[in-house]
């Protein structure tokens, strides 16, 4: 059997893409709703289940996700390759932030993540054939405390809106993180190592 020698790449997060070109692995993108593709709800996906807690809703939504990928690429006619899934939430306590519906919802999550310390919970899967692959990388991340003046600037800045937690951890929310415990690369999107791992497991090198 021929070795596949690319991954789909079921995200439009531009840092998912650069970490899996620093692991110098070859994508093309799957995305939703191209080419007249039908729609797909991502946000009924997301949706947390009663009592879920953060471990088992990022792997559950990556296991959605990567459902609708495999079968996008099947409905698409698209050559055979392993198709990679991943997702991120941000968690204090049993508590999941997701991504902020707008920006008084950005200031809430981070007023509530002030001076604490949360964990960042990014879900990895590939789909092979008809195996799966998967792995859950969790970090922490001490948060100094914020000043109001300094919420409300980050958030006029836009960059909380579209990541959980309200924070991008390579943007200009680092100068507040006094410590990290686990992935960097992982809190960004992708955990490097578990990706690794999974896409060997599949069959690519890396």
């Amino acid at each position: 059997m021929t070795r596949p020698d690319f991954v789909y790449l079921a995200s439009q997060s531009p840092r998912r893409r650069q970490l899996l070109e620093q692991l110098g692995v070859r994508h093309e993108l799957l995305l939703p709703n191209a080419d007249g593709d039908i729609a797909e709800d991502a946000e009924a996906i997301e949706e947390v289940l009663g009592g879920e807690s953060p471990a088992t809703y990022v792997a559950r939504v990556t296991g959605l996700k990567l459902d609708a990928a495999a079968a996008r690429r099947v409905r698409r006619g698209l050559p055979p390759a392993p198709v990679l899934c991943s997702d991120t939430t941000v968690a204090l306590g049993r508590r999941i932030y997701g991504k902020p519906q707008d920006a008084a919802d950005a200031a809430r999550m981070l007023r509530e993540l002030s001076g604490t310390t949360h964990r960042v919970l990014t879900a990895v899967a590939v789909q092979q054939g008809r195996r799966r692959f998967a792995a859950v990388s969790v970090s922490r991340v001490r948060f100094a405390g914020l000043s109001a003046a300094q919420i409300r600037a980050y958030v006029a800045s836009g960059e909380p809106m579209g990541k959980a937690g309200a924070y991008a951890v390579q943007g200009r929310a680092a100068a507040w993180i006094e410590h990290i415990a686990g992935s960097y690369s992982g809190i960004m999107g992708l955990p490097a190592f578990e990706t690794a791992q999974l896409l060997r497991a599949a069959g690519i090198k890396v």
